[in-house]
């Protein structure tokens, strides 16, 4: 689909079933989704076109959206964990822009994530509006609709801060809605109220799709996200999927490379080899796709890693390019294309096509719930010596194979803790603003770097194509 601003993507039309084709506007003599949508099945397919919407294009064109496969550069390239290849404050192509912290309104892959989390929200809000239509139960696919409308729109309104919310379908009439951005205060109530419905009417089927636990450790992390935390709910939802007995822990590298029966995932976005596959895991080699190596550790994210993450972690979470041979860079152990990392000589050697990888995306699991737990016994303070929350922080140490007993846990403790486990998975920029760390952490990371951040760098700039498009309805995030 070529990129169109949102409000095309928001307005009335029919809702694409194909797994690899976008929403494209239809003549208006085509079937509508007012009148195609009149069964459980049918719903059910609109349902698999919002998680394709999720999942994005598995290709490198410009004019379509890529859904999750481009949040990397969003997230962890702005974290201080991973830059490009060669990390470079004068870089100002859009790869470059983000680790240097000079992100440009006018940005292509900002533009590209922003107009793909819209499209998830179309679709879910196409699937909502259309129950009514249809006579048997639907009370689970209301529920996985509003699980996947609060997921995209909570990707949303934590990188881009106050944006337009549209919790119907709109029409092209619309327009006040369409380009006023709303207090963030505003998204969290839809996003809380979608994920109480998602975890009243779901059970733990699925890995792949909307599930309990998932809409359950979702919603825990809203919770703890809010201006006002909500600490002890999320600490009851965390504990909830603790003791369903649905999840644990399981051998670490397993956890990226095992995808059937996988008992640490809570959700992840599904993709397969070749038929559906995605391109991300290619962009992180060196020379593979249509880049020189992506999403590679920082050398501040190695040296924690070797220092606070234990061998296993460091074993199957980074490795040195064997590729780049004028420096010593490392590249992501957890997402290998379909397990394979092209051998360790100076020429990649892949068994199979590593642009058409099937690796799924993990976007919730166990142990983020348990260290989630933690958070949320901590409640804003600087330390805990929970018992709870000390069984729950040992459980992630232990499967890393550091079993020395701990006794006390400080906040800095566990954003380490975090930062080790959960590297490359797009939890560090998060993280760090949630709990009140990013501005001394990320200014530290720029200094030594000689990158240019500032508090502004922390929210994204709103797309200035959308700016330009609103005629002076939207406005600009500050610093840009």
């Amino acid at each position: 689909m070529k990129f169109k601003k949102y409000i095309i993507v928001l307005l009335i039309g029919v809702l694409a079933t194909s797994c690899n084709d976008f929403l494209e506007p239809e003549p208006s003599s085509a079937i509508t989704s007012e009148n195609y949508y009149t069964t459980v099945a049918e719903l059910e397919t609109a349902l698999v076109g919002a998680y394709d919407a999720i999942q994005g294009a598995g290709n490198y064109a410009k004019d379509e959206n890529h859904g999750v496969q481009y949040e990397f550069y969003v997230t962890e390239m702005r974290s201080g964990n991973t830059s490009t290849k060669i990390a470079d404050p004068d870089d100002f192509a859009d790869s470059g822009q983000f680790e240097a912290f000079n992100v440009l309104p006018t940005n292509g892959l900002v533009l590209n994530y922003y107009a793909s989390m819209y499209e998830v929200i179309f679709r879910a809000n196409v699937v909502l509006e259309n129950l009514a239509n249809v006579n048997d139960d639907t009370t689970a696919i209301e529920a996985e609709a509003k699980f996947i409308r609060a997921y995209a729109y909570f990707n949303l309104v934590r990188l881009f801060g106050d944006i337009p919310l549209a919790d119907h379908v709109l029409s092209p009439e619309e327009t006040d809605v369409q380009f006023t951005r709303v207090d963030t205060e505003l998204v969290y109530d839809l996003i809380v109220s979608d994920l109480i419905t998602a975890t009243e009417g779901l059970d733990n089927t699925y890995r792949t799709r909307a599930s309990k636990g998932a809409a359950q450790g979702l919603l825990a992390k809203v919770y703890l996200t809010l201006d006002e935390p909500e600490y002890l709910q999320a600490q009851l939802l965390c504990e909830e999927i603790i003791n369903s007995g649905e999840y644990q822990l399981i051998d670490f590298n397993d956890v990226f490379y095992t995808e059937l029966d996988n008992q640490e995932v809570l959700f992840s976005v599904g993709f397969e080899s070749v038929t559906d596959s995605q391109t991300f895991s290619a962009q992180w080699m060196n020379g593979v796709g249509v880049s020189s190596g992506l999403n590679y550790a920082t050398y501040d994210l190695v040296d924690d890693l070797n220092e606070f993450g234990g061998d296993i972690r460091v074993q199957n979470s980074f490795r040195q390019d064997p590729v780049h041979l004028t420096s010593v860079r490392y590249q992501c152990a957890k997402y290998f294309p379909d397990g394979d990392n092209g051998g360790d000589t100076p020429t990649p050697d892949f068994n199979g096509n590593p642009e058409l990888a099937g690796n799924d995306w993990i976007v919730l699991r166990y142990a983020d719930i348990l260290l989630l737990h933690v958070e949320a016994i901590m409640a804003g303070g600087n330390e805990t010596s929970s018992a709870a929350a000390l069984a729950s922080f040992q459980q992630v140490r232990d499967r890393a194979g550091l079993t020395d007993v701990v006794t006390n846990i400080s906040l800095d403790d566990l954003l380490m803790e975090r930062r080790v486990e959960l590297a490359f998975e797009n939890h560090r920029l998060f993280d760090l603003i949630r709990l009140g760390k990013a501005q001394s952490v990320l200014s530290a990371y720029s200094d030594l770097n000689g990158f240019g951040f500032t508090s502004t760098d922390l929210l994204l700039p709103i797309p200035q194509n959308e700016v330009n498009l609103s005629d002076g309805v939207m406005s600009q995030n500050p610093g840009y």
